[in-house]
């Protein structure tokens, strides 16, 4: 009867994100799907990559020069950002409030201040599922995604990254009652993991004798697990912890078998607009909002880190 009603309870969420486009708490802004693009921007860099983490340094700090890709999106009145709302601590809607809300979340309201004279809150949600963080970008249908993103190098040949702003790893959450204490002793059970994701790649390749079961979101892997259909959900350990603070007959198992830094993405050509996300993060990790972010969502891992470093030294 529990997995019963979590299980619904899951179904609901699920059904009300396939319903729900955008935040409708935000503030109303006038509908759009593209940034313009500046005449003077460059064209796409073409892509060396030896370390995926390597962005493109701050030019200017947060200054925006006429003819940018921030002063377009300031001329538009609305950042558009692509973004998870079922991820519980990263990016989901309060039940309550209704509200957007989250690390990725707070990473967004930052860069928004940026733009628009101190003013967080210029955000226009799309919410969108691992398997079209790629897809927005490139098609200029948003001008940011934070989503739980890892940077890597195939990823780069499509769009660019920002610095690194969170590193994860990843974990596998099974039940309450189970034997595992790691993914190793889940050999012959079923793990879910998200589709078009380095976790389910590694899933696939690296534990052969697990039987990789894929779903569009992380939400749909919990629906799969609360119906007894699978027998673990692997992801990374932010994505977990909320997880096991949603369900108290989960728990999250084992040490981290990965590393996972997360970039804001943005299209390729916009690399103006990566070196300004870049001088935002590195006022946050600095000035203490970094520390103070992950201290309120993410404090189940423990105290906060130092930030992580960015990397710079990568060349249109």
């Amino acid at each position: 009867m529990r997995r019963s009603l979590l299980a619904l309870g899951a179904v609901a969420a699920v059904a009300v994100l396939v319903l729900s486009g955008c935040d409708p708490s935000s503030t109303p802004q006038p509908q759009a799907t593209a940034t313009p693009t500046p005449t003077a921007a460059p064209a796409a860099p073409a892509v060396v990559c030896d370390d995926a983490t390597t962005s493109y340094a701050p030019d200017g700090g947060v200054a925006i020069p006429a003819g940018s890709t921030m002063q377009a999106i300031k001329t538009r009145g609305s950042l558009i950002v692509g973004i998870s709302a079922d991820t519980l601590l990263m990016g989901s809607r309060n039940p309550l409030s209704g509200q957007i809300e989250g690390f990725d979340i707070d990473v967004l309201h930052l860069v928004s201040a940026a733009i628009f004279d101190g003013d967080p809150n210029r955000l226009q949600f799309r919410v969108i599922t691992s398997a079209q963080r790629l897809d927005v970008l490139k098609n200029h249908e948003v001008d940011l995604v934070a989503r739980t993103f890892t940077m890597n190098c195939a990823r780069w040949q499509d769009i660019a990254f920002s610095a690194e702003y969170l590193q994860a790893g990843q974990k596998v959450l099974v039940t309450r009652d189970s034997t595992a204490t790691s993914i190793d002793d889940l050999s012959g059970k079923k793990v879910c993991a998200p589709e078009d994701t380095t976790t389910l790649d590694r899933l696939k390749q690296s534990y052969p004798k697990i039987t990789a079961v894929s779903a569009p979101t992380h939400t749909q892997c919990l629906v799969l697990f609360q119906e007894g259909r699978v027998d673990g959900i692997t992801g990374d350990d932010t994505v977990l912890a909320g997880f096991a603070a949603q369900d108290p007959y989960a728990k999250v198992v084992g040490q981290a078998f990965s590393s996972e830094p997360y970039g804001v993405g943005v299209a390729a050509d916009q690399v103006d607009l990566v070196r300004f996300v870049n001088a935002v993060l590195d006022q946050a990790k600095t000035d203490g909002t970094w520390a103070a972010m992950y201290d309120r969502w993410l404090h189940a891992l423990g105290p906060a880190p130092v930030p992580p470093a960015s990397v710079y030294g990568r060349t249109p």
